[in-house]
């Protein structure tokens, strides 16, 4: 039995708090932390936990009865919790963005490593049965050679969103769409078609005159071989479609989830391959549901590691490739320049003050509130 602490009792600690009691027999959650304490407290009643309510996570450090934390705090603390944590011998799932710099990445990385104790990296939209479907088809290489991607990570948020008083700021949220939103996307992204050599962005605040951050940006990504990939990052579209698309030299694959695939006439001109979709079509087929999606997917992966003491879908180097590519869209965007892949110490947005230095600031951030009264969250549309 493994027992768990949640450290941050804000909108997305109810989906690890779920996600664990899901799997009584293998955990059980014995502290909730917020530096408001009746938040948590809210959370042991909300879900009648036999949880310690405490509001300084370092109380919980030298506990010897705790084995896993979720830290479910802003993005700017996630660096110094889960490295305190790690060094206290505790293994650590730490929410989407992994940290506010590589640099932070690259600490928590090397105290997973000295601990020896697992690091995890919130990305449930891997732990879904469309893009768990999805990912096996291309691994088939059915599709041939992808030649380009797109990347349309759309959602809507009202401008009130960014009152709330760690948002809207490069300090204390790290960025706006890109990396706290598109974070999903771009994570499937490089999950799936590998890193790129080079990226070149722009990006803007078009509507949230409330924030410091972009709530609009627009990638090209360019890979070794020649193919493209472009990645939209928004909080501007109404209805939320969000999608990835895969085209192959042979056919596309797509979530949702699409297949088409096209021969060459004697003209040049394309006739469906109705061959071919059939096979790429059957290999999706054959793919078994998940039994847990989303967070309880994630926790059970991690659950079962611990256990087995075997390696987690989503770890900390994961996790960093994922905000390397996040990083050299703000760089871009910010320089007006292409940046080169993979970024090191040597790139002016490698440390958290680099990025306070050289990052676009769109408005001043002249609102702020502790809490929100509806704390309801949603976690995208079909993709």
């Amino acid at each position: 039995m493994l027992n768990v602490a949640i450290i941050g009792a804000g909108a997305i600690s109810p989906a690890h708090i779920q996600a664990y009691l899901q799997f009584p027999e293998r955990c059980k959650i014995v502290a909730i932390c917020d530096i408001y304490p009746e938040k948590a407290k809210q959370k042991v009643e909300e879900f009648r936990l036999d949880a310690e309510v405490v509001a300084d996570y370092k109380q919980l450090l030298s506990r010897d009865d705790i084995d896993l934390v979720s830290v479910c705090t802003p993005p700017y603390t996630h660096a110094e919790t889960a490295i305190a944590f790690l060094d206290a011998g505790k293994h650590v799932i730490v929410e989407k963005p992994m940290a506010s710099s590589l640099e932070e990445c690259d600490a928590m990385n090397e105290a997973a490593e000295r601990s020896g104790k697992k690091l995890s990296v919130v990305a449930q939209n891997r732990f879904t049965t469309p893009m768990w479907k999805l990912k096996a088809v291309l691994d088939t290489k059915l599709m041939g050679p992808i030649v380009h991607t797109q990347v349309d990570s759309y959602w809507w948020r009202g401008h009130c969103y960014y009152d709330l008083w760690w948002r809207g700021t490069w300090e204390k949220e790290g960025g706006g769409c890109t990396l706290n939103h598109a974070v999903h996307h771009i994570d499937i992204f490089q999950w799936m078609n590998g890193m790129p050599s080079e990226i070149t962005a722009v990006m803007s605040n078009t509507s949230h005159d409330n924030a410091e951050v972009e709530d609009l940006s627009i990638a090209i990504a360019r890979y070794e071989n020649g193919a493209l990939a472009q990645i939209t990052s928004s909080v501007v579209h109404h209805g939320q479609e969000q999608q990835l698309i895969f085209q192959g030299k042979r056919a596309r694959v797509s979530a949702p989830w699409k297949v088409t695939a096209s021969t060459s006439k004697s003209n040049g001109f394309p006739e469906e391959d109705k061959a071919l979709e059939a096979k790429i079509q059957q290999a999706y087929d054959e793919q078994e549901d998940l039994a847990h999606e989303g967070h309880r997917g994630q926790i059970l992966d991690v659950l079962t590691a611990i256990e087995g003491d075997g390696a987690v879908l989503v770890d900390g180097i994961q996790g960093r490739r994922t905000l390397e590519l996040i990083t050299a869209i703000y760089q871009s965007a910010s320089t007006g320049r292409s940046v080169q892949l993979p970024l090191g110490p040597e790139s002016p947005f490698y440390t958290r003050e680099g990025i306070l230095k050289n990052a676009t600031y769109f408005y001043e951030k002249k609102t702020s509130v502790d809490n929100f009264n509806d704390n309801t969250i949603t976690f995208g549309g079909n993709a």
